[in-house]
């Protein structure tokens, strides 16, 4: 008799090959399959092994937790702009501060700042607090200067000079340094105290600085310190002196430049040329000393206005070349063959990859046969000191070479097309240009010249 809790031997034996038969093909693919995955470590054990010793599993990186009863949120919003002394007021409390005008203006100003994210508009804050937004903008801008300022590493401005900025007048003077880095806004900060400027001398002072590095290269520069606000504003005066017309308008330039200088050599410098004009004025001119007309150009330049070209009644397309293509680049240009007045249609004698749409001003058309355009990427190659430092079309005659000394004329140099006066040319014994310049064409530019106001929430 079997037992049923003892099965005999054979069974045992048979039992799992007549399972194995009746297994499915499809499963026994797909347990092979799981098996041949497996990955084997070195030193024994698999990934899929129980854990013994020689068990090596990859490392495994759980996922951030949240804190109970929260959410993850990777995203951190920014800091609150508020000092912590004004985080816990609420809506009304913080518009009857401003209202009220309570405190020193850069201990409320954050709180313009809070109304905006808040939703409030500018219109909105003036109508609640009565603080124009013209003033809004002054005082968080001056507000962000100020606490520039208390940056120790970068700026290493005296905190106890920090107090004269506490007046009703501090947030107009330090808008006015807003464009400048955090160093050059701590040295333009002590020159102010030191001199007592109003905002109109600041502006004066942060330009000057900003526009000292641009103007490298130029007559006088390397006798300026770079590092010295004085010397900044000192040469802005210098230069400034030197595009004046008026030989009285010229001494009272350097006679202020004198005042603020501070190096020896700037000094030297604006001495000699106050120096030379005090002997012009007197009568006493010297030999050698240049024509003050030098810093104006003989040629007509021009601005473009933005929709100017559109609204133009008569317009040109002449052939564009690079300063750095020569003057076998630019004789090849096509000249205009034909015009149909009536109906607008040009023909030219070859194809032409680069064009310029210029209005048609009296000096571009009478040469509009044989015009041609070079583009200079920097207008202060141009042979007068009152370029700026910007991209410039200089429209030519190709059909006008023969060098007279009150002309302005293109001619190659090592390789280049560049422009030079004619009396300059003719003084190297060069009598024929490339071509004749005819109109000078600077860019669109905005009608306030100041540098855009820095963003603010």
């Amino acid at each position: 008799m079997l037992s049923l809790s003892h099965p005999h031997p054979a069974a045992s034996t048979t039992a799992p090959r007549a399972v194995a038969a009746a297994t499915p093909v499809w499963r026994r693919r797909r347990a092979s399959h799981i098996a041949a995955s497996a990955i084997l470590l070195p030193g024994g054990g698999s990934a899929g092994g129980g854990g013994g010793p020689g068990d090596r599993r990859l490392p495994f990186t759980p996922p951030p937790m949240a804190p109970p009863g929260q959410l993850y949120q990777p995203f951190h919003p920014p800091p609150s702009p508020l000092p912590p002394s004004l985080r816990n007021l609420d809506l009304t409390q913080r518009l009857q501060i401003l209202r009220d005008r309570m405190g020193l203006w850069h201990e409320y100003a954050p709180l313009i700042s809070s109304l905006s994210r808040d939703g409030f508009n500018p219109s909105s804050i003036q109508e609640a607090t009565g603080i124009s937004g013209v003033e809004q903008n002054c005082l968080v801008v001056a507000s962000q200067v100020r606490d520039s300022l208390l940056d120790d590493k970068v700026a290493a401005f005296p905190p106890d000079l920090l107090p004269y900025f506490d007046s009703y007048g501090g947030p107009d003077l330090l808008y006015e340094l807003r464009f400048l880095n955090a160093r050059q806004r701590a040295d333009a900060a002590r020159h102010a105290i030191d001199y007592r400027l109003e905002p109109k001398g600041v502006r004066e002072l942060a330009r000057a600085m900003k526009s000292f590095p641009r103007w490298r290269g130029e007559e006088g520069w390397e006798a300026f310190g770079r590092d010295s606000p004085a010397d900044c504003l000192a040469y802005a005066r210098f230069r400034q002196s030197r595009e004046a017309i008026d030989v009285e308008d010229r001494i009272a330039e350097l006679e202020r430049a004198l005042q603020v200088v501070e190096t020896e050599s700037g000094r030297a410098r604006v001495e000699l040329e106050l120096e030379r004009a005090r002997k012009k004025a007197a009568g006493e001119v010297e030999g050698e000393e240049e024509d003050p007309a030098a810093s104006r150009p003989a040629v007509t330049v021009v601005r473009l206005q933005y929709g100017e070209v559109a609204e133009a009644t008569t317009v040109f397309m002449l052939p564009v070349l690079r300063e750095t293509d020569g003057v076998a680049a630019m004789e090849s240009a096509p000249r205009r063959t034909k015009t149909d007045v009536d109906l607008g249609i040009v023909e030219l004698d070859k194809a032409w990859a680069r064009w310029a749409v210029v209005p048609g001003w009296g000096p571009v058309a009478e040469a509009a046969d044989d015009a041609v355009v070079i583009e200079l990427a920097d207008g202060r190659r141009l042979p007068w000191r009152t370029a700026d430092e910007e991209p410039v079309l200089v429209i030519a005659n190709r059909s006008k070479k023969e060098v007279v000394e009150q002309g302005i004329y293109i001619f190659e140099k090592e390789g280049r097309l560049v422009v030079e006066r004619g009396k300059k040319l003719a003084e190297q014994g060069i009598a024929v240009a490339a071509a004749e310049v005819v109109i000078i064409v600077r860019p669109p530019k905005d009608e306030d010249d100041m540098i855009s106001d820095v963003e603010w929430d």
